[in-house]
Order: C-alpha cells, then sequence, then structure tokens
C-alpha cells in the first residue's frame, strides 16, 4: 500500500518519541468551518485502537457544537460492522477493512454497502518491555513467537536464546501478549504477520491496546503488539525486518511513505449512507472535522500518521 504522507508523527501521551525530520500536517487540506449550530446524539461503536483518536475528535468538535454528544465504545473492530447493521451506532471505527462475510449482511440489511471513510494512518508496533536488550525481529520471528502454525517456517521460537540474546536473557521464556479476536489488531497481525495462522494458546489476550503495553511494561520479559500511538516510557519499539538480510526498520514518517516498514495500515470510519440523500448534519460535519487540517492535527497529537492531501480529497466526494 503506497502512501505518500505529508505528515509528522509524534507520540501520543507526551512521550518523548520525536522522529529527526518531522512533518507537519499538510496546509492544503482545507481548515474547518462551522456550519449552522448543530446538536443531538450519536454512538461510536467498534476499534479500541482508535478510542485515543475518536475521543480526541469529539473533543475538538463540541468546540464547534457544544450541544453535541457522541458516545464511544471500543471494543474491537468486529463489534463495528453488527452496530452498523443493527442501527446502534452511526459510526464505525475498524483499524481494518470490513470483511467480505461483514459487508454481506450489511448489504443484505441496507440494500447497499456501506461507506468506508480513510482518517489516518497507523504504523502497528512491536513491544518488548524498556529493559529488553533486543533492537530487531523479523516478520518471520515474530511468526514463531506468536504462532503455533509458524507459516513462515521459522525454527521453533520459546526462549529470548532462540531470539539471539546472551547472559541472564538466554533462558527466559517469553511472555507473549496479544489482543482478543474482536480486535482488528488481532485480525491484522494473524493475516499480515502469520499469514492466517493459528495463535499460540499461550497468548494472554488483552481486552485494548493499552493493556497490552500495560503487560508488557510491568512484565521484564514480554513481548506484544499495538497501534504505535500506545507507547509509554516502560516499553520500547522494536525495528522490523521483512525478512533475515533485509534492512531493520522503524514505524517513522520516512519509512511508512517509502513503503520499508512492513506493518502500517489505514483507520477507518464506516457509516450508513444511503444513496441520492444527503447525510444527517451531525454525521457529516463530524466526518468533515476529522478529514480538516485540524482533524488531522489531532491524529498527529493522537501518535498516528495524517492522511496526504489527495485521499482527503478523495475521501471528502464520500460525503456528498
Amino acid at each position: 500500500m503506497k502512501k505518500i504522507i505529508a505528515a509528522a508523527l509524534v507520540l501520543f501521551l507526551a512521550v518523548p518519541f520525536v522522529f529527526a525530520q518531522p512533518v507537519k500536517v499538510d496546509n492544503r487540506l482545507p481548515h474547518y468551518k462551522k456550519k449552522g449550530n448543530i446538536s443531538g446524539n450519536a454512538n461510536s461503536i467498534g476499534s479500541d485502537t482508535m478510542n485515543n483518536l475518536m475521543t480526541l475528535w469529539l473533543e475538538g468538535f463540541k468546540k464547534y457544537y457544544p450541544l453535541v454528544n457522541i458516545q464511544i465504545e471500543g471494543k474491537g473492530s468486529s463489534t463495528a460492522p453488527p452496530a452498523l447493521i443493527e442501527g446502534t451506532a452511526q459510526f464505525g471505527p475498524m483499524s481494518r477493512k470490513m470483511k467480505n462475510k461483514e459487508i454481506d449482511l450489511f448489504e443484505k440489511k441496507y440494500g447497499f454497502k456501506p461507506t468506508r471513510i480513510k482518517t489516518s494512518l497507523d504504523a502497528l508496533a512491536v513491544f518488548v518491555n524498556k529493559d529488553n536488550p533486543i533492537d530487531c525481529m523479523t516478520l518471520a520471528q515474530l511468526d514463531a513467537v506468536f504462532s503455533s502454525t509458524r507459516k513462515r517456517r521459522h525454527a521453533p521460537v520459546k526462549k529470548w536464546g532462540d531470539l539471539g540474546l546472551k547472559g541472564e536473557w538466554a533462558n527466559k521464556q517469553i511472555s507473549v501478549y496479544g489482543r482478543n479476536s474482536a480486535s482488528g489488531t488481532y485480525g491484522y497481525f494473524k493475516h499480515h504477520v502469520m499469514k492466517k495462522g493459528d495463535y499460540k494458546s499461550s497468548v494472554k489476550e488483552q481486552p485494548g491496546s493499552a493493556s497490552v503495553v500495560q503487560g508488557i511494561s510491568s512484565d521484564k520479559y514480554g513481548i506484544g503488539y499495538s497501534g504505535i500511538g500506545y507507547k509509554t516510557s516502560g516499553v520500547k519499539i522494536l525495528k522490523l525486518s521483512k525478512k533475515k538480510g533485509k534492512p531493520c526498520v522503524d514505524g517513522s514518517y520516512e519509512n511508512v511513505v517509502s513503503d520499508k516498514y512492513p506493518l502500517s495500515r489505514y483507520l477507518y470510519l464506516n457509516i450508513v449512507k444511503y444513496p441520492n440523500k444527503p447525510l444527517e448534519p451531525l454525521v457529516k460535519e463530524f466526518l468533515k472535522y476529522v478529514l480538516s487540517y485540524e482533524g488531522q492535527e489531532v491524529v498527529v497529537k493522537a501518535g498516528y500518521l495524517p492522511l496526504p492531501y489527495k485521499v482527503v480529497k478523495k475521501e471528502l466526494k464520500k460525503l456528498n
């Protein structure tokens, strides 16, 4: 997935993790302009990865429309399609694309497909405890750590010594943290790292991204994955290599732009948009805010990558 991004990556929670050449949000993006006096309630049900984003977007949006209230529930991307189908949510944040069977169920209910809006970019990060000396892993090594099927054909990995660590680390069992099956991040990692293989039964499944990072912070021998915006001072992010002998790269702006970092993805908001009917004002204006200069500044604040100008132009057309 090629990404030509004019953006910067500044991590969430004021973690001092600034890249060498940060780039600001593209100033060609439209600035948000208030439209009337919108009020009302809405629900957002879906991705846990996007909880911080949705919360910060809502805070910014309420500065224009203080009478708007959006309830945010993030238990995993797989909870978004049913909520949209059942009409219990107006926004369905997802850290992956809908599966064909989810789209089919949606189309069976409404007679048309869901509208998927790209909101931002994420570099999916692999975390270890801050005291861990390891710096880089290949996708095959990750597959051997997390998967019982090892479709990338790496030798079994159970201890940190199996990954080349020496001394006190050599005989220490690797403590593996992951997300639960409702998570889009779980599915993305399974597809892109494990080639749709099976997770080990020993993986400690967590209900949210923050729980993964918190677990690794307090577990010296832990490893896990989540959105890069969840980094804290208790963990460090590994560089990744597509295969043995290939360069180790981090999830920086430059490496996402050049497609060198292997675990990059869009984050989406899905909505119900009837053909030839205008969107509800609250839904349309919230999405216009997300895609505005101000909304993309929120993306940077939350630790993710803003959209490029060309993508924003294309996404805005979907709202008409």
